[in-house]
């Protein structure tokens, strides 16, 4: 474990090779699993001014699932807020590309200078999962086989999870939180 400030930081986020492979996942890590994107509180009302933005960029069953449940949700059983299924697979705030690719709507919109949001921190940080405690925050790689094409990725192309996420971190932590991690990463080596 590593510690920076109140942030417990798993070994594997500097050990871990990582650059995701689109073209090998199809952005599976937006559709798989049993809730949606975990969002901060302070993401709730950003989702909701932006909303009409970014549903032109979203699917005619993510608009549904939305209009249905609403832009989030708060799941009782992981306590978190959470981005809205459609049909309890895949987040409702997606679309896909003309190569079934799974692509974040709200990035989209983002990427195309419609809105100033780039997507949920949760999304930007994955693989990196951070769950908060009373007084630390845990910040752990989430090993799944969904992400083993990312995996041999990063290895050929030896870039560890820390690197290949610079810009979620920061934005998540800070600067200082980057540096500190990038040093502790150069004294291992």
């Amino acid at each position: 474990m590593i510690v920076i400030d109140n942030k417990t930081i798993s070994d594997d986020i500097v050990d871990v090779q990582f650059v995701c492979d689109l073209n090998a996942c199809k952005g599976a890590c937006c559709v798989e699993g049993d809730f949606g994107a975990p969002l901060d509180e302070s993401e709730l009302k950003i989702l909701d001014d932006i909303y009409e933005k970014v549903a032109p960029y979203l699917s005619e069953d993510g608009i549904k699932a939305i209009d249905k449940q609403g832009k989030y949700l708060f799941e009782k059983e992981i306590k978190s807020w959470c981005t809205p299924m459609v049909n309890g697979r895949g987040c409702a705030w997606l679309n896909y590309d003309k190569n079934g690719i799974a692509m974040c709507g709200i990035e989209k919109a983002y990427n195309d200078g419609i809105i100033d949001f780039k997507k949920p921190v949760s999304c930007h940080l994955y693989p990196i999962r951070v769950t908060k405690h009373k007084n630390f925050d845990a910040v752990n790689y989430e090993r799944w086989h969904i992400c083993n094409a990312a995996c041999k990725n990063g290895k050929a192309l030896k870039v560890p999870v820390y690197k290949f996420l610079k810009e979620a971190l920061i934005r998540k932590y800070g600067d200082d939180f980057y540096e500190a991690l990038e040093q502790y990463a150069a004294s291992i080596k």
